[in-house]
């Protein structure tokens, strides 16, 4: 399974990603990691460019950045990278219980390892749109809710094809 073809059907067929549960581990934390060097390559560009456009604004402070570039960039590039899998990796897991929590309500068979391949496929709108609404200056809040509507709607979805419990 190619990364590319994991990443189509996360932002366009929302009924597959029940099927993935079955992919393995290794790969899926391979596709959690692209979408952790897009967040950073992102974050970083935008440190880069807010340094540069707020050293003009203090005198002084724009000979210091110059004097110890080579250690500010890429120590804030290895925070950045950090900061974003300790972050990522938290919200798959948060949206996997509530998976876990929609396969009880919707008498479906799965696991928490399951429903973790699952969610680290359904975030991926929520990851691309968080930085075109930070291009777009929308606030914080109101992007962050929108990215747990259709995150969770994206889990529902394919939550409805996990198969069903039998009946005894």
């Amino acid at each position: 399974m190619k990364h590319s073809q994991l990443f189509i059907d996360s932002l366009f067929h929302p009924k597959k990603l029940a099927g993935y549960r079955l992919l393995s581990i290794g790969k899926t934390i391979q596709y959690v990691f692209l979408l952790i060097a897009i967040i950073t390559l992102y974050s970083f560009i935008q440190f880069l460019t807010g340094v540069s456009t707020t050293s003009l604004n203090i005198e002084g402070l724009s000979e210091y950045i110059q004097d110890i570039q080579w250690i500010l960039y890429p120590f804030a590039l290895l925070l950045l990278t950090v900061t974003t899998t300790f972050l990522l990796f938290i919200r798959i897991s948060i949206y996997a219980l509530v998976g876990i929590f929609l396969l009880k309500i919707l008498s479906r068979r799965g696991e928490y390892r399951h429903m973790w391949r699952t969610a680290a496929l359904t975030i991926t709108w929520s990851t691309l749109l968080t930085i075109v609404f930070s291009l777009i200056h929308l606030p914080g809040t109101l992007s962050t809710l929108i990215g747990i509507v259709i995150t969770v709607s994206l889990l529902f979805i394919a939550t409805t094809k996990y198969p069903k419990i039998q009946k005894k």
